[in-house]
């Protein structure tokens, strides 16, 4: 009787523009013949889950990247909570995903909002897929909630940034892409009220994502990405290797799990 490969699910984190080190993992997953069933994404790791459930190539995932221009003049919005209006990028969404439904997808994708109306975590792995990838990548305060359903969905980082759960019973092994890292400060560098708050979300985030890694067979979490800032746009090449290496590095893990099955 021949051996099965075992059922394979990848969580992807939030991190801002640094999520392009998620596609560093998916090159390497596809170099070693791994290949997941589904996808777990808050953020920028559902915006990567999406895209590549949808089948598109790590290249055009990249170049998607490196060319959707988020702080352009057109996208600034004055009469909705937030700086950036997050339904101009609907357009750009479509391009990359025509057919605008879960069920179109290649792969089973899990992905996670903030409802701000009810104050709990949503997750979204049927109906519409756009609106709630884009609602799961409004960053607070930058973008502006959006709207489904008659409420006000934003950053699923906020409550989980690290989505692991909805894997639990869909697959039997689980990889960790975690690319929001945590790194130490001066005190030097907590000088101002926004600083205190910033460096307090981080903490937050960082502890509640590393208290689940014992729910993943391997994780990838490269401490290098804490030298981008979260709209950090002139390193892409830069972060997807870095994603590329750390993942490289625990290529023979990576490789083991072919045969828990």
């Amino acid at each position: 009787m021949n051996k099965t490969s075992p059922t394979i699910g990848v969580v992807l984190s939030g991190g801002g523009v640094r999520g392009v080190a998620h596609l560093g993992l998916l090159q390497v997953l596809e170099e070693v013949g791994i290949e997941p069933i589904a996808f777990s994404g808050t953020s920028a790791g559902a915006l990567v889950g999406a895209l590549r459930a949808a089948g598109h190539s790590i290249s055009t995932i990249l170049d998607f990247f490196k060319t959707t221009s988020i702080f352009n003049i057109g996208n600034f919005v004055t009469r909705k909570p937030g700086f950036i209006d997050s339904d101009k990028f609907i357009p750009v969404m479509k391009e990359f995903l025509p057919d605008d439904d879960f069920s179109a997808l290649q792969k089973k994708l899990y992905v996670t909002a903030t409802d701000m109306v009810r104050g709990r975590q949503r997750t979204f792995s049927h109906g519409p897929l756009i609106r709630p990838v884009l609602a799961s990548a409004a960053f607070p305060v930058v973008f502006t909630p959006v709207e489904i359903e008659g409420h006000l969905y934003t950053d699923g980082g906020a409550l989980n940034n690290f989505p692991v759960e909805p894997l639990a019973g869909e697959c039997e092994l689980v990889i960790g892409s975690n690319v929001h890292p945590f790194k130490d400060l001066q005190p030097s560098d907590i000088r101002s009220t926004l600083a205190v708050m910033e460096r307090l979300f981080h903490l937050s985030i960082h502890h509640h994502s590393v208290r689940k890694y014992h729910h993943c067979n391997v994780v990838i979490a490269p401490h290098e990405l804490a030298a981008f800032a979260t709209f950090d746009r002139s390193n892409f090449d830069k972060m997807f290797e870095i994603g590329y290496k750390a993942a490289h590095a625990k290529r023979a893990e990576l490789v083991a799990l072919l045969n828990d099955g």
